[in-house]
């Protein structure tokens, strides 16, 4: 060995004599580790591939003759004057290696700077995960530093790196040990402390010799078997050592609502089948913080609205805007598919890692032979496990869509392969504890064009010949929405030097509440990477909690609010009238008849009600017709207030404040509804004829072709006797009651 003081193998030596002690920062398969050594081609880049092929063409042109399959595979791992060796031996000592080689480094970098570096999959992830848990992080390759940097470059990174070793700054290449001895010196580490990911045989022999933790992942071929049982672990891909990474990285907390969304991007895909308020405004926030070390690549939602595709298709992002707390959040890299679009949806189901399903309950059936399709693709094209999120604003909504899909499924390709399409799809309860809306179209519209006029005030004297589509769209003709938006975007590109103008045109679409975590039910490994998933044990005790607390307080707040002549919920609460109704409905009927039936979710409910409560006081941008709307579903029995009057009876405690909201939900559908709410309209057609609050509350016709579960008239006749009272003292006005007069003080 070289001695001289430039000695990178002296070097090496001397730092592993001056090695300090310092704590281990992960523990990985009963190993201490403090860093991990990186080989590059092969192991972080897909560029063997393209090795092999640039290398091919420029034997080829310079040779006359493309350069063998067993040369370009007995040069893996090999240094540049060892591959040189073993190539002329095959080819005779004339053969011009090191110009072929250059020539093939001229065709790759071409490629590189025009497609970019083929990253594998799960990198970003492994490389966030340890240097975000004080892993330190070396490259160790056998590619020269000129090319190595513009690869580490191009793929965004280098930044990760604490030392870079390449194959032009060793004496000895691999099988030698040398380059991960300096590596490892380079990190100050000893290299019994360093994992060592490699894909070749020569770099596995090259980190057993160093004394590392080697870490196999098969590229191309595997290295002999004698090899590979010296390494310390082996994997079929980087996403096989990611998976044990994150067992042994933390889970990361619950973010703050204004916690920026991970700056890298991994290879992931999200869906959200159904890009509305809670799709778009919420489960698409969630997608973005992922696991808070990296965020996907792309989350495609499907939607058939319009305007949504325009804006976010042809500007490239969107906000969300937490009014309660003056802050708005921009969501990217998000991609949205028309509703009518078969083939996008199905891709959509092929290629995700996770689905959110966010569709109305009565879209479901239209909509499940569709999703079966698209699972069943899915299954021929890339067969792997599912996670369907059942975003759907109804108790046992995951096995409702399940069911929904099974049955499509079954139609399609019969009962014995449809089963083993759905075995393959977990579909996942959740429960949603956020209020989102939309924004009002013609807000929308106000909203760009006062990004248009940061636009053309950052653009100066340059103009904008908009034309008559976009003036039309500016004019709020919606029709023009998808033809005005890409010509628009086109000619504020061709404008130079306004980038940062063109970032300025960023249009909210949803109000929501700042409430961050949506509880899931135990299943898939991925739900509990997710940092803003609430993963629970039991899922039905948290509908429990929402759907008879907050959810059938929330509509008779709604309701009450509305008779009362208020337009939003925070509007209702700021009327004492309707503030303390909301109390005593919680404080004294709904609140002690959970806990009696259920003790354990004691804990819970206070959180629940307080942040409730909270949020309704700020909902000035949550309408009551909003949550009011469809009494018929609200009063079922089972549901909502029905269900928390049921529960209630069970454990002795009366409940006339529920039953008043009751009479509440009928006198609302005659009074106040928006004609547009067909079930409210219903009722009031149905009073109008004669009927009384009895049969209105027994009704048990059809409902989205199932019976109506209304009120039975022997069973709960004690029960609509005291409903109608409370009916009957509404409708006059200024009769004194408990329940105050139905107009303001």
């Amino acid at each position: 060995m070289d001695e001289s003081p430039k000695s990178p193998g002296l070097r090496c030596l001397r730092r592993q004599k001056q090695q300090p002690t310092e704590r281990t920062v992960l523990f990985f398969k009963d190993k201490h580790i403090r860093a991990a050594i990186f080989d590059m081609d092969g192991t972080m880049f897909d560029t063997e591939r393209l090795r092999f092929s640039t290398l091919r063409k420029a034997s080829l042109q310079l040779f006359g003759q493309s350069i063998s399959d067993e040369v370009l595979y007995g040069s893996l791992g090999l240094s540049a004057k060892k591959a040189q060796e073993l190539a002329q031996q095959h080819f005779g000592p004339r053969y011009p290696y090191q110009a072929i080689r250059r020539r093939a480094d001229e065709l790759e970098l071409a490629y590189v700077r025009k497609y970019g570096v083929p990253v594998k999959k799960g990198l970003y992830d492994v490389l966030e995960r340890l240097k975000r848990n004080g892993v330190l992080l070396a490259l160790a390759t056998s590619t020269r530093r000129a090319i190595a940097e513009e690869y580490l470059l191009s793929a965004k990174v280098l930044k990760y790196f604490d030392a870079t070793v390449c194959g032009d700054e060793v004496i000895h290449g691999k099988p030698a040990p040398e380059i991960f001895l300096t590596a490892a010196s380079e990190i100050n580490c000893a290299p019994e402390e360093c994992l060592i990911l490699e894909d070749s045989a020569n770099g596995l022999k090259a980190a057993v010799a160093a004394g590392g933790l080697p870490i196999y992942l098969l590229d191309i071929k595997h290295p002999p078997a004698a090899i590979r049982k010296k390494a310390f672990a082996g994997y079929d891909s980087m996403l096989g050592f990611l998976q044990d990474l994150q067992q042994v990285t933390p889970h990361l907390p619950l973010p703050r609502l204004s916690d920026a969304f991970p700056p890298t991007q991994n290879h992931s895909i999200a869906g959200i089948h159904g890009f509305g308020a809670i799709g778009g405004g919420y489960l698409s926030q969630i997608f973005s913080h992922w696991d808070g070390y990296a965020r996907p690549r792309k989350i495609i939602g499907v939607t058939g609205n319009a305007l949504y595709r325009g804006i976010i298709n042809h500007f490239g992002k969107y906000r969300v805007r937490y009014p309660d707390v003056a802050f708005d959040q921009s969501i990217e890299n998000v991609e949205i598919v028309d509703s009518g679009d078969e083939a996008a949806i199905c891709q959509m189901y092929v290629d995700a890692e996770i689905i959110g399903i966010c569709l109305p309950e009565t879209a479901i059936r239209s909509q499940a032979p569709l999703i079966g399709r698209a699972l069943a693709q899915r299954q021929r094209d890339k067969p792997r496990r599912l996670a369907v999120l059942v975003l759907i604003n109804k108790v046992g909504g995951a096995d409702f869509v399940r069911k929904a899909v099974a049955e499509a499924l079954a139609e399609q390709l019969g009962a014995s392969s449809a089963g083993a399409v759905l075995k393959e799809v977990d579909f996942v309860e959740t429960v949603v504890n956020r209020i989102v809306t939309k924004i009002p179209r013609e807000t929308v519209f106000k909203l760009i064009r006062a990004s248009l006029g940061n636009f053309e005030r950052s653009a100066g004297a340059q103009t904008i010949d908009l034309g008559p589509p976009v003036r039309q769209l500016l004019g709020q003709k919606a029709a023009t929405t998808e033809t005005a938006l890409p010509q628009l975007y086109e000619k504020m590109s061709r404008l130079s030097n306004l980038t940062t103008a063109i970032n300025q045109v960023n249009v909210a679409l949803f109000h929501s509440g700042p409430d961050m975590p949506l509880y899931v039910q135990k299943g898939p490994d991925i739900l509990g990477r997710l940092c803003q998933l609430k993963v629970v044990d039991d899922i039905a005790q948290i509908q429990t909690i929402k759907n008879k607390l907050l959810n059938g307080t929330h509509v008779i707040l709604a309701w009450y609010a509305s008779l009362l002549g208020y337009e939003t919920i925070a509007q209702g609460m700021g009327d004492e009238r309707v503030a303390t109704l909301v109390r005593r409905l919680v404080n004294q009927e709904i609140k002690p008849a959970i806990v009696r039936e259920s003790p354990e979710l004691a804990e819970h409910v206070n959180s629940f009600m307080n942040n409730f409560l909270q949020r309704c006081r700020s909902s000035f941008k949550d309408p009551c017709r909003r949550v009011g709307r469809d009494p018929l579903r609200k009063l079922q029995q089972g549901e909502r207030i029905m269900g928390s009057i049921a529960l209630a009876e069970r454990h002795g405690i009366a409940t006339p404040m529920l039953e008043y909201g009751v009479a509440l939900g009928l006198l609302y559908a005659i009074r106040r509804a928006a004609p547009s709410d067909k079930e409210s309209q219903q009722i009031k057609a149905r009073y109008e004829a004669g009927e009384s609050v009895a049969r209105l509350l027994c009704w048990q016709g059809s409902y989205h072709g199932k019976p109506y579960r209304g009120l039975s008239p022997e069973r709960d006749m004690a029960l609509i006797r005291r409903i109608s009272r409370h009916f009957g003292k509404l409708l006059q006005a200024d009769s004194p009651h408990w329940s105050w007069p139905l107009r303001r003080s």
